[in-house]
């Protein structure tokens, strides 16, 4: 792919695209009730299942990916339900408020910034509490670069209760490995701007047939997001309401790319380069956040040295080396920066975000 002249953008997204990407996103726009449009959705949903490794119903939302969060809660969990929320981060705490919204009854098992959930606590959470609705969950905490063990948080939830499990796999899906049949994922939120190599605006979700049977009984109002018209319309190969035609067509690529190339391809990529991003910061003296066993494999989170302003040093690091980095949140704000390592990336551009990374810090503690 073609590298354009803008800026290195390492933010944990919206991700660069490449040249060949934006031009298929600047083509004219077609008829979203016609044919050709019918053809496109059919073809990405079929792909969509191929790289969840699911069978189970997907749908794309104009939206974004906390839009598909907010449809997986509404249109399972009602008002009064009892719902676990496994917190690592800003990511997870939103996911906890979508369900209050709901008026659910929310219980938050929250774990220290940089940890990802401990399967031992979350056991005895459930057998503390057999009537769970659902557990809700971040897969990978883009706040903190922390991966949460899914599969082994989808076995434990299956082995001790009955609850549904609807996971933000927003940061995570298409660049890290999920099983959503094999794991008994009941929706998965995930959105273009990501591992995608697609133009924000549009959510996906998958939608298992247990989801479906908590819809039926679901009292939560509901109508943007409510999935049984997307269900009707996919029927009819067409969106309930106006797509963002623009990322429909870069995402349909994005999705037959990584189709063609192979998911477990994909996966390994994208492994690859965040060892890379890995290493790289540690031959520089730097500290990784996360342990290694739970590192996210799209993005990566490093300490910056004690006493360092870590706003000072992200806006440096833009204006001097047009390099553009994430800067912490919440309670790390200041205390680390994060390089998007998702999608369209090669070496080189981590090379560059980590020499002007070195650079900085050199000047600023000098």
């Amino acid at each position: 792919m073609t590298q354009n002249s803008e800026p290195n953008l390492r933010i944990p997204g919206p991700v660069p695209l490449p040249e060949e990407v934006l031009q298929i996103s600047a083509k004219q726009m077609i008829n979203h009730r016609g044919p050709e449009y019918a053809d496109m959705l059919e073809r990405m949903s079929a792909n969509l299942r191929t790289v969840l490794m699911t069978k189970n119903d997907v749908y794309f939302i104009t939206s974004s990916g906390t839009g598909a969060m907010e449809t997986a809660v509404f249109n399972t969990v009602s008002p009064g339900d009892k719902v676990l929320a496994i917190i690592i981060g800003f990511f997870g705490i939103r996911f906890a408020e979508i369900a209050e919204a709901v008026g659910a009854d929310v219980t938050k098992l929250e774990f220290p910034l940089g940890q990802a959930a401990d399967i031992d606590v979350l056991r005895d959470a459930l057998r503390s509490e057999p009537d769970y609705k659902a557990v809700i969950l971040t897969h990978n905490e883009s706040s903190s670069a922390v991966s949460n063990p899914l599969e082994e948080i989808c076995k434990t939830v299956h082995d001790e209760s009955d609850a549904l499990i609807l996971v933000d796999a927003v940061s995570s899906a298409g660049g890290m490995p999920i099983a959503v049949d094999a794991w008994g994922i009941d929706a998965l939120a995930t959105a273009s701007q990501k591992s995608w190599v697609a133009p924000p605006g549009i959510a996906m979700i998958s939608f298992s047939q247990k989801a479906w049977q908590a819809y039926e009984t679901c009292t939560t109002p509901r109508y943007y997001y409510d999935i049984q018209q997307y269900e009707d319309f996919l029927q009819l190969g067409q969106p309930p309401f106006t797509p963002c035609e623009s990322a429909m067509f870069a995402l349909e690529v994005g999705l037959q790319s990584m189709v063609d190339e192979g998911i477990e391809n994909v996966f390994s990529r994208h492994h690859e380069i965040a060892e890379h991003t890995r290493n790289g910061a540690e031959k520089l003296g730097l500290e990784i956040l996360p342990e290694r066993r739970y590192a996210s494999d799209t993005l990566t989170a490093i300490r910056l040295p004690e006493g360092l302003d870590g706003k000072a040093f992200v806006s440096k690091v833009t204006n001097d080396h047009n390099v553009v980095l994430g800067g912490g949140q919440g309670e790390l704000t200041g205390k680390i920066f994060r390089i998007g390592h998702m999608g369209w990336v090669e070496k080189d551009h981590i090379d560059e975000a980590l020499a002007a990374a070195e650079a900085t810090i050199k000047e600023m503690t000098a």
